[in-house]
Parts: structure tokens; sequence; C-alpha cells
């Protein structure tokens, strides 16, 4: 039988967390800090140890329907392209969503064999989930990189209905608000303030020269390496204020509960409970793993691409917006993990993190891997160079209305209600009414 005193240190350690027990949440309020908005979680699922050869099992089902799909294609050329490009995008997902999977296992299973923190490893998944993104851009961008780039920017509005949904669906306080982790709310809104400015200035300056007498009709490979640096700086930096204000928060709960050394420990035992023990060898393989299906899987969700837009002649800005709704798949699988454990807090912070990182990591990827293409590959491409056009304005300038309006809502640190979750879907069906009415010739 456990002692007081082991009790107590396992209080102590789980403050945060899930099931803490009511007296050390107390405590925290106590000193002024509100348990409900940390961003201290279990990372993994508590049937992950078993369940980790399913994730494989899953994603050599996902190749061995690849490899079925290829025979019949080889076999069967007659089959209509409207069903053999639904049947690759949907093999391409299936391994897409197994890879996902395998990379964030990866990932935590990393950060317990060396004792990360929390918020590192919390920070580190989100940004890993975007991997099968990345691939699925860079192997569209030879198909159209006009579509890649549709593919990127929609994401964000996708991502940011997301977040309003889920957020007005969450368990609220007597007043009728759930409160978000506070570095969320702090550094959060200052990246959409910055979100919402980049997109007006791009905008705008490409209405101007539309509207003018310039020559200058489309953006030339520096243009595109100047944005991407800009929007990778500023990625940067707000990742450092993130962790910054994670380990300031951290540091703040255990100074306040006193907690020694032993109670850290367990605290990050706790934190890595559902994370099984893994040689390197392990990690290595499931890491290689996880980038060998994105690889397939991407390949399968190109090859969509190139049936919608070559060989249907679906115009880019439908097929991006397909593709756009797809392409999220992977972290709206961790956000429903997330909410599962009841974690709501972390679920929100993947589903706003899903708007930040797709605006300053997915987006200036796509631009930088569009002006390589451009610059060393195929500068011919008839998609080349991005030209100024209706979709590609639309898309820009519309940032602003949509981040300025969360950050707006975000100010009182509280997530959406009903109103809120309103005008953020009048905006996103706004955006998707112009585009597919007007956006059509690229």
């Amino acid at each position: 039988m456990a002692s007081g005193k082991q009790i107590k240190n396992s209080a102590v350690a789980s403050a945060g967390l899930p099931n803490a027990l009511p007296g050390i949440d107390e405590a925290l309020r106590e000193t002024g800090i509100d348990p409900d908005r940390l961003s201290i979680s279990r990372l993994g699922l508590r049937s992950q140890l078993s369940t980790l050869p399913f994730m494989l099992r899953r994603m050599l089902f996902g190749i061995a329907l690849s490899a079925l799909l290829h025979l019949a294609n080889l076999f069967f050329p007659e089959l209509p392209r409207y069903l053999q490009a639904a049947l690759e995008l949907v093999v391409g997902l299936i391994i897409l969503q197994a890879a996902c999977e395998v990379l964030v296992s990866a990932t935590e299973r990393l950060a317990a064999r060396y004792k990360w923190n929390h918020y590192i490893a919390g920070t580190l998944v989100e940004i890993l989930a975007t991997t099968p993104e990345l691939v699925v851009i860079a192997f569209i961008i030879p198909v159209s990189p006009v579509a890649a780039f549709i593919v990127s920017v929609i994401t964000i509005y996708n991502n940011a209905l997301v977040f309003s949904l889920y957020s007005f669906f969450l368990p609220k306080d007597k007043r009728g608000k759930f409160l978000m982790p506070t570095p969320i709310t702090e550094a959060g809104t200052q990246i959409l303030i910055g979100g919402a400015a980049m997109g007006l200035i791009l905008g705008l300056v490409m209405l101007t020269f539309n509207a003018s007498a310039q020559t200058k009709d489309s953006f030339n490979p520096l243009d595109l390496v100047f944005i991407s640096i800009v929007l990778l700086a500023i990625f940067f930096v707000y990742i450092y204020t993130l962790l910054t204000s994670y380990a300031e928060e951290e540091a703040e709960v255990r100074e306040n509960l006193s907690m020694s050394k032993k109670d850290i420990q367990r605290r990050l035992e706790m934190v890595y409970q559902y994370v099984g023990p893994s040689s390197s060898m392990v990690i290595s393989g499931l890491f290689l793993t996880g980038l060998f299906g994105a690889l397939i899987g991407s390949e399968h969700v190109s090859s969509f691409a190139a049936t919608m837009i070559v060989d249907i002649e679906l115009n880019p800005v439908l097929t991006g917006l397909i593709l756009a709704i797809f392409a999220g798949m992977s972290e709206y699988v961790i956000l429903w993990q997330s909410h599962k454990k009841k974690e709501y807090g972390i679920a929100l912070a993947n589903a706003f993190g899903g708007i930040t990182q797709v605006m300053f990591l997915v987006l200036p990827f796509t631009l930088l891997s569009i002006a390589f293409y451009q610059g060393f590959i195929n500068p011919t491409h008839p998609d080349l160079p991005l030209k100024f056009s209706v979709s590609s304005i639309f898309l820009l300038l519309f940032l602003f209305p949509t981040f300025y309006t969360l950050s707006s809502l975000l100010e009182e640190d509280h997530t959406l209600g009903l109103l809120d979750t309103t005008i953020m879907t009048g905006i996103f069906l706004f955006l998707i009414v112009l585009l597919v009415t007007y956006g059509g010739g690229v």
C-alpha cells in the first residue's frame, strides 16, 4: 500500500493533467494559475503499445492496395478515369494517414527516450504531422504548380473552419467559454495578426500590378524565395516564443507547488505513460517507415491530381479544393485522438497549429519548391511563372479578414461561440463561392 508521502508526490506531479486530484487544482488556482489552461498532456494513446503493430499493418494494407491498383491500371486500362482517380485518392489517403501516425509515434518515442519536456515533444509532434502534407505538395508541383499553391493556401481556410467548428462544440464554463492555453492566446494572436498583414500586402501588390500598366504580372523565383524566407523567419521566431512561454508556464507550476526533483521526474513519467520504451534502431525504423509511406501515398495523390487536371481537364482551382479537403486529414486524426483523451486544450492547440503551421511552414515550403522547380527543373511548365490571377488574389486577400477575425475573437482568451463560428463559416463560404465562380480561369 502506498504511503501518504508517495501519494502526495504523485498528486503534485499530476498538476494540470487529466484526473489530477482536486486539491492540487485548487492549490494552483490559489496561486493564480488555471489548471485547465495548462498545456501539459499525456503523449500517445492508452493502447499505443499494442496498437503500433496495427498502424504498421494498416500501412502494409495500404501498400498492398497500391500494388493491386497498379495491376488494375495495367490489365484494365479501360476503367473510367473518374473511378481511377477516386481509387488513387483513397489508397493514397489510407497510406498517408498511417504514415502520419507512425511518424508521430516515432517522435513521441524519441522524446520519451531523451526525456524531453512535454511542450517540446508536443510542438515537434505538431510540426512532424505536416510531413505527409509537404510530401504531397512536392509530388503535385510537377503536375500543376498552381494546384500545389492552391492546396497550401486553401488548407489554411479549411483548418480555420475546423478550429471554429471544433471550439464551438467544446464543453464550456459557466460563462459559456472554453479558455485556451495561455501561450496559444498570446503568441497565437500575434502570429495571426502577422498572417493577416502578409496576406493583405501580397494580395494588394498583385491587385495593383494587375490594375496598372506594369509589365510584371507574375512571381519569379526570386520573389518566391524572398516571400518564403520572410514567412519562415516569422515561423521560427513564433516557435521560439511559444516554447519560451511553455517553459515559463511549466517553471511557474513547479515553483508554486514546490516540486522536488523526484516530483519532476514523476511528472515526466506521467507524460510518457502511454509511450513505450524504444531503442534508437526502432525509432529510426519508424521514421524511415513513415517517410516511405508518405512517399508512396503522395505518389497516389499526385496521380489523382494529374488525372483530374491533365486527363479530365478539371481546372486547378477545383482540384486544389478537393485535395485541400483531404490534405489535412493527418492533423484531424491527431485532433480527434486528443479529444478522445478529453485533453481539449491539446486538441485545440493542434487545431490552431494547423492554421499557423500551414501559413508559415507549408506555404513557404510550397513557394520554395515551386521556385526550385521553375529555376532548375522545368521553367517551361505551362503553369509557370505563377500569375497574379483572380484565384491567387482572392486566396491571399481573404487571409486578412480570416486571420483578423480569429485574432479579434481570441483576444479574450476563449474559443468561439455560435456567432463567432457563423462569422468564420460565412467568410469561408464567401471565398469558396468566389473561387469556384470566378477563379476557374486560374
